[in-house]
């Protein structure tokens, strides 16, 4: 039965993200054991590695013209994982060991320095990231719709003028108006950023406020003991539901900042142009020998 699924999914992989979306919408109303919101937690993780490293090597924006589906995808499955994590912490104090090992390993021994950590990763998610790579969408989709006359135009005198036949128009035509719409869509699509940035700050305060009353009321625990638990568990749950989401909009920041035409990934593009010159790379040194002769600057 597991040969025939496997291949089924082989021959028609569309059934994969159907179940996936089926598996999200049940996530919202049916609770989890920990053992498999661990298993969650893990996926939700490499799905974010997989569309960054996606994103950082596309050759030009339409190779990856899926992304606006993505993006809504994975933020679905980001705040279902973040409605059933909260639902544990709430009910059992206990969301599994993924969970856990971020509280430990970011609170160590002191409360105070996990929450500054955690609000530095949610600042910097929401405010820097989120909000610049909303910013370039919108403007990038403005300059698309509005030199779509110019292009159209352009390709039109290059058929009169003999430069390109009639099947070549027409591609350039269907590249112009997959480009329109694909930047239309990410404009519509880094909202589903900015939502799930702002609806993970407020499951946080939900968890925390939340889990103290309901560990004094229902767990009988002291109000030291519901601190320092809940503590952990929302900063760890934060942690696993933040990381993701920072790579996703990294994501979405690379590709909405890319600028068109490049035909090489976006790494090669990057040291290619800052190493050109040879000018710049010995001025630099000569800099970077100053500092170091600075009190406190290692030579």
């Amino acid at each position: 039965m597991l040969l025939s699924l496997l291949n089924s999914a082989r021959l028609r992989p569309e059934l994969l993200i159907l179940v996936l979306m089926v598996m999200i919408i049940s996530m919202f109303v049916i609770p989890l054991p920990t053992y498999l919101v661990d298993f969650l937690i893990a996926l939700n993780i490499v799905l974010a590695i997989l569309v960054f490293m996606g994103s950082f090597y596309i050759d030009r924006i339409l190779s990856f013209s899926t992304f606006p589906a993505v993006l809504l995808i994975t933020t679905l499955f980001r705040l279902a994982l973040s409605i059933s994590t909260s639902r544990l912490i709430l009910i059992e104090a206990d969301a599994g060991e993924i969970i856990a090992t971020f509280g430990q390993f970011v609170i160590g021994d002191s409360l105070a320095v996990g929450f500054v950590v955690f609000s530095i990763v949610t600042v910097v998610q929401f405010i820097v990231i989120t909000k610049g790579s909303e910013r370039v969408a919108e403007v990038a989709a403005r300059f698309s719709l509005d030199g779509m006359p110019g292009k159209q135009m352009s390709i039109d005198a290059d058929l009169k003028a003999g430069i390109i036949d009639a099947d070549a128009a027409r591609e350039r035509r269907s590249v112009l108006e997959r480009e329109s719409q694909l930047y239309g869509s990410f404009d519509g699509a880094m909202k589903f950023i900015k939502g799930d940035a702002i609806a993970g700050i407020i499951i946080i305060f939900v968890n925390f406020i939340g889990g103290i009353s309901v560990g004094m009321t229902r767990h009988g625990m002291d109000l030291s003991s519901a601190l320092s638990t809940y503590t952990m568990l929302t900063i760890g749950d934060g942690l696993v539901a933040q990381i993701p989401a920072l790579l996703i909009a990294i994501s979405a920041g690379f590709i909405v900042t890319r600028v068109n035409g490049d035909s090489d990934n976006m790494g090669r593009n990057i040291m290619t142009q800052l190493l050109n010159n040879p000018f710049v790379l010995v001025v630099t040194a000569i800099l970077t020998i100053s500092m170091g002769t600075l009190p406190g600057f290692p030579l």
